[in-house]
């Protein structure tokens, strides 16, 4: 176990969708227009440099996501170095061209079209769950990655794990596997007699399968669940609301695009109305949350990028392994459980992989 205080990392804000030179001191004499492209570039900023890359004769790589890069610059750096692993580095030998669908998960099919028709070489696709099956019928050929947490092979996406076939693999979390987990844990910290109130996105394709194993996991320890549907950002005030009625002892928040993207809403809403929470990504315990089980993303995306390495230097996603993680990290805040009256048991404790204070 590790013990660290939480330092949060500055943000290079993108003032909206594109970034303009005279608002910073100096205007456009105090930087040159290479340097201008450099800074845009290093953020991941949505530009239009498909012609600046065909001109360049570089592969491109379509970057797809239905976050935003406010939301997962960290996730970002973490793709180029598993491209740059792969022997692959942006502006030298090849070019990323981005899409972020902020919450708008209807546009990603769209976008996912427009990539494959600029004849990129390869797409990585994360947070797509919503879309998932239209985003793999609007690729056709182009060759993939996704990286998710639900059952590519329950949602017909790929063939087997071992053998994907098609044009299409993946770096999957496996959210599924993680309910028992997560149960045990809100239970070591709650006791057993609390219920539980899980929130769920019912317009993702995984949402159905996440309430199935959610509910065979609770039955199993004879813990009462009971489901919250959460559709856009406007329904997590009442749905927090819903939990209190509901008497809960305890939420589990669901790995999904929409919460992800709104993590410090959600992390604030628990904690005015003191709902101790367990969230499936350690970014949530990082923006203040009190605690979470899951994989680690930050890898996943790593991952991604190799694979998509790989696919640039002639592998075939049909060869290439679903990949799933091995380990799974606990994270606590104890700063989120005094403001919840909460004494984490020792037991927990020595569990964690990182404590927060």
């Amino acid at each position: 176990m590790t013990q660290s205080g939480h330092r949060r990392v500055p943000f290079l804000s993108t003032r909206g969708s594109w970034y303009d030179p005279q608002s910073e001191p100096g205007g456009t004499t105090a930087m040159k227009r290479r340097e201008f492209l450099k800074a845009i570039a290093g953020l991941g900023i949505a530009w239009p440099r498909i012609a600046i890359a065909q001109q360049s004769a570089l592969p491109i790589v379509g970057f797809l996501s239905g976050r935003s890069l406010k939301s997962d610059a960290h996730l970002v750096v973490a793709f180029r170095q598993g491209l740059s692993e792969a022997g692959y580095v942006e502006g030298r030998n090849v070019a990323i061209e981005f899409r972020w669908a902020d919450d708008q998960f209807d546009l990603l099919p769209g976008m996912a079209s427009s990539l494959a028709a600029a004849k990129i070489s390869a797409l990585f696709a994360g947070a797509i769950d919503a879309q998932i099956k239209a985003i793999k019928s609007a690729i056709a050929t182009t060759p993939a990655v996704f990286a998710t947490g639900g059952d590519l092979v329950e949602l017909g996406i790929v063939e087997s794990i071992n053998r994907p076939g098609g044009n299409i693999t993946g770096v999957s979390l496996r959210a599924s596997e993680l309910w028992p987990k997560q149960l045990e844990v809100l239970r070591d910290l709650l006791g057993p007699e609390k219920t539980i109130g899980l929130l769920v996105n019912p317009n993702n394709v995984t949402a159905k399968i996440a309430v199935r194993d959610a509910q065979a996991a609770a039955k199993t320890i004879d813990q009462n669940i009971v489901i919250i549907d959460v559709r856009s950002v406007s329904e997590l005030s009442s749905a927090f609301a819903t939990l209190i009625q509901q008497r809960v002892g305890a939420s589990l928040v669901t790995v999904d695009a929409l919460f992800t993207n709104q993590r410090e809403k959600i992390v604030s809403l628990a904690s005015t109305h003191k709902v101790p929470t367990l969230y499936g990504r350690r970014e949530f315990v990082e923006a203040g949350g009190l605690i979470s089980y899951g994989a680690n993303t930050n890898d996943q995306y790593r991952q991604s990028g190799v694979y998509v390495g790989r696919i640039l230097s002639g592998a075939k996603p049909s060869n290439l392994p679903v990949q799933q993680p091995t380990k799974f990290e606990l994270l606590i805040n104890l700063k989120a459980a005094n403001a919840l009256g909460l004494t984490v048991p020792r037991t927990l404790l020595e569990r964690a992989d990182e404590i927060i204070d």
